[in-house]
């Protein structure tokens, strides 16, 4: 059946995107706060997913599975999101930031950045679609690994999320930096636990077919963290807000990895 041709799904999914993140961009001109789209990106991979669930071939038990997984994780990133940075914030300073840079034609690299959000839910759902169609029958011990993985992942992820969220809704740690929690240990938990949950799913599909695939989850995502949206952008902000406080903190304290501090 043509709806359940992996190609398809995927190429339609990705289709459907571009149409969303054409509409939140034009949202976007309107309350001038790009975050919408990492919203809408989180929304997106979960309808992605679940309409992968009811197309593709597979074991009903999984896809619940995978369907749990997938609205548990970008599910309450998406809320994160949604309540900590869209509804009634201003906008990400990152975001500030690249309005600035990109001067006159903001609002034209800016449709194609979403653009670009909306060719990474196509991507980022692929580890998804392997897990489902794995012909194997529920659930293998390794799929019980890759799970206690994504346990410890998806919750690091919320802690450090909480932790950086107590910190700073105290009026005297504006422009400070937070050292709670995770935070003593990594500049950047939160980006550490998330690019670890994606190793969940290559855990858990190891042996199935298309198990290649699942690797683009913790390769793109590192990649991201690493290189364009993640880390460089994060740094910049926090050293342009909290200066030497922050400085600092890169000298005695890991940048993704958890770690002890290093004494001063």
């Amino acid at each position: 059946m043509r709806g359940s041709d992996p190609l398809f799904l995927v190429l339609t999914a990705y289709l459907a995107m571009v149409l969303v993140m054409a509409g939140l961009w034009v949202l976007q001109l309107h309350v001038r706060n790009a975050s919408i789209a990492d919203v809408g990106w989180c929304a997106g991979l979960i309808a992605v997913v679940l309409w992968y669930a009811t197309q593709a071939s597979g074991e009903t038990e999984r896809k619940m599975l995978v369907g749990a997984l997938v609205v548990l994780y970008a599910g309450r990133l998406g809320f994160y999101i949604l309540f900590n940075r869209v509804i009634g914030k201003t906008e990400d300073a990152r975001y500030r930031r690249l309005r600035e840079q990109w001067g006159s034609s903001e609002a034209v690299r800016m449709f194609w950045y979403l653009q670009l959000q909306a060719m990474a839910v196509a991507a980022f759902s692929l580890p998804f679609l392997v897990l489902i169609q794995n012909p194997e029958p529920p659930f293998a011990l390794i799929e019980f690994v890759g799970l206690m993985i994504w346990v410890v992942a998806v919750s690091g992820e919320a802690m450090a999320d909480w932790q950086l969220g107590q910190f700073r809704s105290k009026p005297w740690n504006h422009d400070r930096v937070c050292r709670d929690g995770l935070w003593r240990y990594s500049r950047h938990p939160n980006y550490f636990f998330e690019w670890l949950h994606w190793w969940a799913y290559v855990v858990m599909a190891i042996g199935m077919p298309g198990w290649l695939f699942t690797w683009i989850g913790p390769v793109g995502m590192g990649w991201a963290l690493f290189k364009v949206s993640g880390i460089p952008r994060a740094e910049v902000q926090a050293l342009a807000t909290r200066g030497e406080e922050y400085r600092l903190y890169q000298q005695t304290t890991s940048a993704f990895f958890p770690w002890f501090p290093r004494p001063r």
